[in-house]
């Protein structure tokens, strides 16, 4: 569905994309993990057609962007960052105004609007303004209009952004029965929880490059532990206690406020711990997730 190599987006002498190899097959759901600054929306301008090329081979939908995007466009939906509604039109009318612009008949595309209100939990809301609907709402409206010409792959970026729990396990409930739908998925997000629901494959990025690819369970046995253990002391106190357990461990992390220590076994290594007289303040053992494979390919510290 989507194949590309060596890809590169500049903007003048800045390398937003610096030449990634990506394929995503069909009816799966793919995911570009990484920072801001990371190259995440400048790769899916590219593939959604919107954003030429710099170099190297993009192919969407087995086309060339630069030659067929009115093409490639027409078959794709997308769902923008930011919510682009149409304020002064109501939610119904949303849809219709939006199903016109891909040449459906009014028939064809009322039966849409209609099908579509239902799939996002939004019937009863047909005629209310955009403007009187909560954040979750408007976010299913977004996905429903980019559902509108019925496409084959769906590119969502940053899809639940500025949503609460709910909302958020509401819209993951509906793109998972796309995905089932055979809906092929791109995505990008900054949650790593919703990269483990929704993502079966994804690539993290940094700084334009691509750092690490596989599953999410593939990327965790891959760069992190099966557990972590996280001890807490008192302030200022964990460097010097880092040393104490290093051996512990397959890996230590020294954090403000406490010491990670990276380990296939937790408690055992907890019980360790102890053995050397060490008594935390507090202690968690969990298993490791994507977070832990994000931060340690894209380090802690901020980018703006």
């Amino acid at each position: 569905m989507v194949h590309a190599r060596g890809l590169r987006k500049t903007f003048g002498s800045f390398e937003a994309v610096r030449g990634i190899d990506v394929d995503v097959h069909r009816g799966e759901a793919f995911g570009f993990l990484g920072p801001n600054g990371a190259g995440k929306s400048s790769t899916m301008r590219m593939i959604a057609a919107v954003s030429p090329v710099t170099a190297g081979t993009l192919r969407v939908l087995g086309m060339d962007p630069q030659t067929d995007g009115p093409l490639i466009r027409a078959r794709l939906g997308v769902c923008p960052q930011e919510d682009s509604l149409d304020p002064d039109l109501r939610v119904r009318e949303n849809l219709l105004v939006y199903g016109r612009y891909f040449g459906l008949s009014r028939r064809a595309v009322r039966a849409r609007a209609d099908e579509l209100l239902e799939f996002a939990q939004l019937t009863d809301k047909a005629k209310a303004k955009v403007d009187d609907l909560s954040g979750g709402m408007k976010r299913r409206l977004t996905i429903a209009r980019a559902l509108i010409n019925d496409p084959e792959i769906l590119l969502l970026d940053e899809p639940t952004t500025g949503l609460d729990p709910q909302a958020r396990h509401s819209l993951w409930d509906k793109l998972f029965r796309l995905k089932e739908q055979g809906v092929t998925i791109v995505l990008t997000t900054h949650y790593m929880d919703e990269a483990e629901q929704l993502c079966d494959r994804l690539v993290v990025m940094d700084k334009g490059a691509i750092a690490a690819e596989g599953s999410p369970l593939e990327l965790i046995r891959e760069h992190s532990t099966r557990e972590v253990a996280e001890l807490r002391f008192g302030v200022g106190q964990h460097e010097a206690l880092a040393a104490r357990v290093a051996d512990l461990a397959d890996r230590v992390e020294v954090l403000p406020d406490r010491l990670m220590l990276y380990t296939e076994h937790g408690e055992e290594t907890l019980a360790q711990v102890h053995g050397r007289g060490l008594r935390p303040l507090a202690v968690l053992v969990r298993r490791s997730t994507l977070e832990d494979v994000f931060l340690k390919l894209t380090g802690r510290s901020l980018v703006d």
